[in-house]
């Protein structure tokens, strides 16, 4: 997980997980409708997986 990446989901969490997938990126946009740090926790996650 690069610099840029991490501070790019911290700014705006649905272009970081862009090119996860959809289903992350729905994930992501929803939770940051929600309430912005769930959003940016979910984003950190989903870039920290090992296996995507």
């Amino acid at each position: 997980m690069s610099f840029w990446r991490v501070l790019l989901s911290i700014l705006f969490p649905p272009l970081a997980v862009l090119d996860k997938g959809c289903g992350s990126i729905l994930i992501v946009i929803i939770l940051t409708l929600l309430g912005w740090v769930p959003g940016v926790i979910a984003a950190l996650i989903i870039l920290n997986n090992p296996k995507r």
